[in-house]
């Protein structure tokens, strides 16, 4: 039996061990294990305070030089964890310490050869996700991996189609993480899918056919309801709610535009939606007739879809299953209504139609737990708006939706039935938005692709407290963990806090 002297330094120890020693975190540390955080909200309830001021000096803790990059930075036990490519077919993963910026192991895959992207992008796009024992990475000519988190071993790797994208946005999407499954959804233009693996071995739980959808890049959220959890995914013209164990589709609301690039914010049982579309003829006239490798007669030929991808053939499939579908008088070229038919799948011709005003956005509110077709019975509100952004994702706190796009145009809705609560406003920082506003510690972060992170209080007026310069250009969205933000520019990772 312990002596009572020998009981007190044990119960020392075990506290020590759950309060911080070594390495462990505070009891009420909360991780920021994928894109966006907590359920992709971009939401932190922690209770540490937050800098306002700060660059790329001040209040930073650490730092750290990175190859380029426009992943977001994830914190899970105590780490950090991002990406960059190391050069032009090399793609490195990085665990960093997150107290001391101690960088504890690099990865690096050699990627094969890469399709050609739009400038803005990276190759390095895509966001890991973590728990604390492993590290989710996906890569499009890789698949999908899972390292070990204190070391970064292999544990496992899942190959996937390589997705591909005739308008050169790239791969985008990130895998998040429910229980024991790491969710990944890839709408590309040949092969769009939705998988589930298992967390420990990789293995696809189930995996749905997504063919009803064309490109998007949105991410899944968890909706808690009265019938349990439902993983819920936007996509072409549906919000689409799924059953975790199976991947069987529970119910679909037809609210959405021809594609979105937004994840929804899931709360209470309701998910709020912003998105901005314009209809897929005017997108591929623009794109491919009216670019300076089109002839400007407005129809679409598989010869002037090849010059605008440039050298890269692209695929049969891809003509198959697109074009041929809407040559409908087989005369080598989509005009008028066969560039609908083409390019949005069968039964699902969502968004604006050919000959229509292109240009649509809206915000609205789905209620989860519904079964079937709920576009009419669980459609809570939608409203027409001018200032949605394609990209960026909304922000609900409070009983508020806070929204930003390009421009640095700011507005805000109560979330009971969509009400406005402020907006049209500036923030400030005219520049391009590409990372989603998140919130901590009373606080909204807004970066912009300028550098400049723009700090709002969260209120029912706006109200800026302070604009900071990283230096450097912000795509990846910001994590908020332990009291810090990390914040990945497109060549560094920077821990800031109150020091």
């Amino acid at each position: 039996m312990l002596s009572l002297r020998n009981q007190c330094l044990l119960l020392a120890l075990q506290v020590l061990c759950f309060t911080g020693f070594n390495g462990m975190r505070p009891a009420q540390a909360e991780d920021w294990p994928q894109f966006r955080g907590p359920n992709c909200s971009g939401v932190s309830t922690e209770k540490h305070k937050l800098p306002a001021e700060f660059d790329d000096q001040k209040n930073v803790i650490w730092s750290a030089e990175l190859g380029d990059g426009i992943g977001c930075p994830v914190v899970a036990g105590g780490r950090v964890f991002t990406s960059g490519m190391v050069d032009k077919e090399k793609v490195g993963l990085y665990a960093f310490d997150a107290e001391t910026g101690k960088k504890l192991w690099e990865r690096t895959w050699d990627t094969g050869e890469l399709l050609e992207i739009h400038k803005t992008n990276s190759f390095a796009a895509t966001t890991p996700a973590a728990d604390d024992e492993r590290v989710y990475f996906y890569f499009s000519t890789l698949g999908m991996l899972a390292v070990d988190a204190e070391t970064g071993a292999d544990v496992w790797k899942q190959e996937l189609p390589i997705p591909y994208f005739v308008f050169k946005w790239g791969a985008g999407m990130s895998p998040t993480l429910y229980k024991d499954l790491v969710l990944f959804c890839q709408d590309d233009d040949l092969a769009p899918a939705f998988y589930a693996f298992d967390k420990k071995t990789g293995k696809i739980v189930w995996k749905d056919d997504r063919s009803d959808q064309a490109v998007n890049y949105s991410h899944p959220v968890i909706c808690e309801t009265d019938k349990g959890d439902e993983i819920v995914v936007a996509g072409t013209g549906k919000l689409i709610g799924y059953d975790p164990k199976t991947g069987k589709r529970l119910w679909s609301a037809r609210t959405l535009l021809r594609n979105i690039k937004t994840t929804p914010v899931s709360r209470d049982g309701i998910i709020y939606v912003s998105l901005q579309s314009g209809g897929i003829a005017n997108q591929w006239l623009a794109s491919i007739d009216r670019w300076e490798t089109g002839n400007s007669d407005g129809k679409v030929t598989k010869e002037e879809i090849q010059a605008f991808v440039g050298k890269t053939k692209v695929p049969e499939a891809f003509y198959k299953k697109t074009f041929d579908r809407g040559d409908l008088n087989k005369d080598g070229a989509l005009e008028g209504e066969e560039l609908d038919i083409a390019f949005l799948p069968p039964g699902n011709e969502a968004g604006a139609k050919f000959g229509e005003e292109p240009a649509q956005e809206f915000v609205l509110a789905v209620k989860g737990g519904g079964r079937g077709d709920v576009t009419k019975s669980h459609l809570l509100w939608k409203h027409k708006t001018k200032y949605t952004d394609h990209i960026v994702s909304p922000l609900v706190t409070e009983n508020r939706m806070f929204l930003v796009k390009g421009g640095g145009i700011s507005t805000c809705y109560e979330i009971d039935k969509g009400k406005k609560v402020w907006g049209p406003k500036r923030i400030q920082n005219e520049c391009e938005y590409f990372a989603s506003p998140i919130y901590g510690d009373g606080k909204i972060y807004v970066a912009g692709e300028n550098g400049k992170i723009v700090v709002l209080e969260d209120g029912p007026e706006q109200k800026i407290i302070a604009k900071n310069d990283m230096g450097d250009s912000i795509l990846g969205t910001p994590a908020i963990a332990d009291g810090r933000l990390f914040i990945r520019t497109r060549k560094h990772l920077y821990s800031v806090g109150l020091k």
